[in-house]
């Protein structure tokens, strides 16, 4: 992130939200407090917030309550959990539902700070299986990846032009324009994307393959693949990324 952070801290402890917030406040970032969750979505209702941090075990709504309605009220929104318990039901359902991580109190402010700032990739999947794409989309959301689908070459290109993505997985057998076209016509709107192609054909498409490869495309995954893979091989990218442009 550019400017620091807009922060939401939900806590029914308003002891612990102001310090945190005032924490928080000294290091720069712009801080809002919340003692319950019903508070906490009024207060999403009417502002924009970069990050939530989020006590998981609260009276009236817990956490996972909370965040539930708030993915309604604004989907992309990135929300940490807070709590003092060991990984328990609760936090596993927020992690599945998408919750960007987990801070166990009392918390190291360096991995507080660090958790806030940390930039999730926005990903486009250009595939025409749906059930695929949902899969896939669904996995790496649950990381607090923001994910786009696309279901044919000329959509994603005119999707890439409204909007900026850091990193395309590409099949290469679309309906219209094929995986390599369509990579080069996203290269074309953006010079420096990053594409990891996909096949299930890797007979068929290995010199479609080998062309994008040649043409700068990271990687291809043959399908079926292992998702732990794609989570490391995204994870390596952005560290990647990071060092270049630090």
């Amino acid at each position: 992130m550019s400017e620091k952070a807009h922060v939401l801290v939900v806590d029914d402890d308003i002891g612990i939200c102001e310090t945190i917030s005032d924490i928080l406040v000294a290091r720069g970032y712009r801080v809002a407090i919340a003692e319950d969750g019903f508070k906490a979505i009024e207060r999403v209702r009417g502002n924009t917030f970069d990050v939530v941090l989020m006590d998981v075990k609260m009276p009236g709504m817990n956490g996972v309550e909370t965040y539930r309605e708030m993915k309604k009220i604004r989907p992309r929104m990135r929300v940490i959990m807070m709590t003092a318990y060991t990984l328990d039901e609760l936090i596993r359902n927020a992690l599945r539902e998408g919750a960007s991580g987990v801070l166990y109190k009392p918390f190291d402010i360096a991995r507080l700070t660090k958790l806030i700032d940390e930039d999730r990739a926005e990903i486009m999947l250009v595939d025409d299986d749906p059930y695929f794409c949902d899969m896939l989309k669904d996995a790496l959301e649950r990381k607090g990846y923001r994910v786009s689908i696309a279901g044919e070459g000329f959509k994603a290109v005119e999707m890439a032009r409204g909007e900026s993505y850091d990193l395309f997985f590409i099949d290469m057998k679309l309906p219209t324009i094929n995986g390599l076209e369509t990579y080069l016509a996203l290269r074309e709107v953006d010079p420096k994307a990053i594409a990891i192609m996909m096949t299930g054909y890797r007979n068929e498409t290995s010199e479609l393959v080998e062309e994008a490869l040649n043409n700068s495309a990271f990687t291809c995954l043959y399908k079926p693949f292992d998702l732990r893979k794609v989570i490391e091989l995204i994870e390596m990218i952005q560290a990647e990324r990071a060092c270049n442009t630090s």
